[in-house]
C-alpha cells in the first residue's frame, strides 16, 4: 500500500463527509459565535494534547476573529503564580485543573466557549464544560463521536464532553484517531485535520453572519504583512484584559 496516497485519499474523503454531514452543526456554531461577537463577547477556546492545536485555530489566527481567547494547561504557570516545576503533563486528567485555568481568565455573560477534545473524556475537559454550563454560557464541542462513545469518562460524574455541549461537531475521527491499517498497526491520525477544518468553516459562517448584519467583522491580519500590527493592535485594544494574543 502507498501510505502517502492512501492517507491523502482518506483525508479528502473525510473532509468531504465533514462538510456534508456536519454542516448543520457548523452553521449553528457559527451563529452562536456571531451572536457573541455582535454582543461584545469573546470566544474562549480550550483544548489539551493535540486538541490544543484546534484551540489555536480558534484564537489568535490570521484570518480569524480578534475577540478570541485561548485557555491552556500551562496557564497557572504562564498567567498565574505556579512554578514551572508544578506543571504536570497529566494535568488534563484532573478535574481541578479546569478550575485553576478558568480562574485566570475574565469571563463575561456575552461570551461563548469552544472546547475541543477527540476523546471528550479527560477530567479537565469535562470539568471545563461543566463550569461553562454552570455559568449558562453557550458551549460548542468538537470531538470524535466514534471515540467518545466507546470510552469511559475519566471525570467522576461519568459525563463526556458531547453530553454537555449546546452544539456538537463530530470531527469524524475513528476510535484511536488513526485511519490507515499499516503492516505493524494503525497509523496516520486525522482528527487535527478535520477539527481544524471544522473551526475554519464555523468561523467563516460567523464572519459571514456578522458582515450580513451590517458590522465589519473584527479579524486578524497576518502579523507578517505590512500594517498588520497596527490593525490588529487597534482592534485587540477593544478587548483589553479579555483575550490572549501571544503564542504561549
Amino acid at each position: 500500500m502507498d501510505l502517502v496516497m492512501a492517507f491523502a485519499d482518506e483525508a479528502r474523503r473525510r473532509l468531504d463527509e465533514l462538510t456534508r454531514s456536519q454542516l448543520p452543526a457548523i452553521r449553528r456554531a457559527g451563529a452562536l459565535i456571531a451572536g457573541a461577537v455582535r454582543a461584545g463577547g469573546v470566544v474562549h477556546a480550550y483544548g489539551t494534547g493535540h486538541s490544543e492545536a484546534v484551540a489555536l485555530e480558534v484564537a489568535g489566527r490570521a484570518g480569524g476573529l480578534i475577540p478570541t481567547n485561548r485557555l491552556t494547561l500551562r496557564d497557572p504557570v504562564v498567567l498565574g503564580t505556579a512554578s514551572p516545576q508544578e506543571f504536570d503533563p497529566l494535568a488534563e486528567r484532573d478535574p481541578h485543573t479546569a478550575h485553576r485555568v478558568l480562574a485566570l481568565h475574565r469571563i463575561e455573560p456575552a461570551d461563548v466557549f469552544v472546547i475541543a477534545s477527540n476523546s471528550g473524556g479527560n477530567g479537565s475537559t469535562v470539568e471545563m464544560a461543566r463550569l461553562v454550563k454552570q455559568r449558562s454560557l453557550p458551549l460548542i464541542a468538537i470531538t470524535s463521536l466514534a471515540h467518545t462513545t466507546a470510552i469511559t469518562s475519566r471525570h467522576p460524574s461519568g459525563e463526556r464532553l458531547f453530553e454537555l455541549a449546546d452544539v456538537v461537531i463530530d470531527n469524524l475521527a475513528p476510535y484511536g484517531d488513526a485511519v490507515l491499517e499499516a503492516e505493524h498497526g494503525p497509523v496516520c491520525g486525522i482528527s487535527s485535520i478535520t477539527s481544524a477544518t471544522a473551526v475554519q468553516l464555523m468561523v467563516a459562517e460567523a464572519i459571514g453572519l456578522i458582515g450580513a448584519a451590517g458590522t465589519v467583522p473584527p479579524t486578524y491580519l497576518s502579523a507578517n504583512i505590512p500594517g498588520a500590527d497596527a490593525h490588529n493592535d487597534a482592534l485587540a485594544a477593544r478587548y483589553a484584559g479579555r483575550i490572549r494574543t501571544g503564542a504561549l
